[in-house]
């Protein structure tokens, strides 16, 4: 098992935010956790990478990193890509994709090649500012800088949120290539349709609790489930 949480709780000053999720990942698994805004999918992102106190059990690849700091565990294989595109706007393209790298000019899975071979855009514009990158473009930026650093697990919250159709299949190709490498996604999504297409298994989310698990066929064939946790 390359990721286990079990009863994780976290709190913002006394709002109780997490109120004891279990989940699981497994090597070279894409796993979606769902939900509606504020449940507490972004906090559980936020907490097992580090950057919220955790209550709980966290272990990664069967250490446990509950109280570690961001950068030890990013260090022993967790990548983190957040839901607002920080990339650093003076630098280049390329620049930005080597700060990626845990080591300076070394690189693991994925090559500069990789990344341009991915997603021709960034090849045109790698000696470009990022700064003037679309914003769909500065997502896949985000994402693939990650990847840069050979993570075992990536954590990547809401990747599609406010990209135009073209780009949303993008990122679909994108997250079946990481799989494929064998680096496990925990993916924080708002589009069922994504989720159900590429996720091997899935979690539901409400009011800080896990309230369903199981794979996209089941998902699909409960519509309580979907229309009491998940439609708007």
């Amino acid at each position: 098992m390359m990721l286990d949480v079990r009863d994780l709780h976290a709190f913002y000053g006394k709002s109780h935010i997490l109120q004891g999720v279990d989940l699981r990942v497994d090597q070279g698994e894409i796993v979606s956790l769902l939900g509606r805004n504020g449940v507490g999918r972004s906090t559980a992102c936020k907490t097992i990478i580090g950057l919220v106190a955790p209550v709980g059990q966290i272990d990664f690849k069967g250490r446990a990193i509950a109280g570690l700091r961001p950068d030890q565990i990013a260090h022993l294989g967790i990548g983190y890509v957040p839901e607002d595109r920080q990339v650093f706007p003076g630098l280049t393209v390329r620049q930005n994709l080597e700060l990626g790298l845990k080591r300076a000019g070394v690189v693991g899975r994925w090559k500069f090649e990789d990344v341009f071979a991915l997603f021709p855009n960034l090849a045109a514009r790698q000696d470009n500012p990022a700064g003037v990158l679309s914003g769909g473009e500065q997502q896949m930026l985000t994402m693939c800088r990650t990847l840069m650093g050979d993570p075992d697990l990536v954590i990547i919250d809401e990747p599609t949120e406010g990209l135009a159709p073209k780009l949303v299949e993008q990122v679909g190709t994108l997250l079946d290539e990481i799989a494929k490498r064998g680096t496990a996604i925990l993916l924080v999504e708002q589009k069922l349709t994504i989720a159900l297409k590429i996720s091997r298994r899935l979690y539901v989310m409400g009011h800080g609790r896990i309230v369903f698990e199981g794979t996209p066929t089941e998902l699909a064939a409960n519509a309580g489930v979907r229309k009491e946790w998940l439609e708007v």
